[in-house]
């Protein structure tokens, strides 16, 4: 179960379309132009558990809108219980956006790794070694 806080009147819960989807789709509550992005309030928080991460995505119909999310994935922090926004830029110019009442993203939340960082003279071995982009073969 996770919690969410409705900070807007029209806000919309969170959901998911299919029952194993990965992604609770969020809907835009609000829409306005920050600078030369265009930001979309969806009118709630969230409260991440302890030891996980909310991933913020966009959804696949973003294809169709020639816009990308700004920081191409939004990290939020179990410690953040602010409104879920998403900020996009319109990389067309054709102004096909999203509009208030549309599902504008995706928030996926999976368990992270909490250890030390540390200082090391090797690494374990593997295939792929230290052969960068591409080097898969795929």
């Amino acid at each position: 179960m996770v919690k969410f806080k409705k900070l807007h009147e029209k806000a919309v819960l969170p959901s998911r379309a299919n029952v194993w989807d990965a992604g609770l789709d969020l809907t835009a509550t609000s829409k306005e132009t920050v600078r030369e992005y265009i930001e979309y309030g969806t009118g709630v928080a969230v409260e991440i558990p302890t030891g996980h991460v909310g991933l913020l995505f966009c959804r696949s119909s973003v294809s169709k809108k020639g816009l990308v999310l700004a920081n191409a994935v939004g990290v939020i922090d179990s410690f953040f219980t602010g409104e879920i926004k998403l900020r996009f830029k319109d990389i067309d110019r054709t102004l096909d956006t999203y509009e208030v009442g549309d599902r504008v993203g995706q928030l996926v939340i999976v368990p992270i790794v909490t250890g030390e960082a540390y200082w090391s003279d090797t690494l374990a071995e593997s295939k792929r070694g230290s052969n960068g982009f591409g080097s898969s073969g795929v």
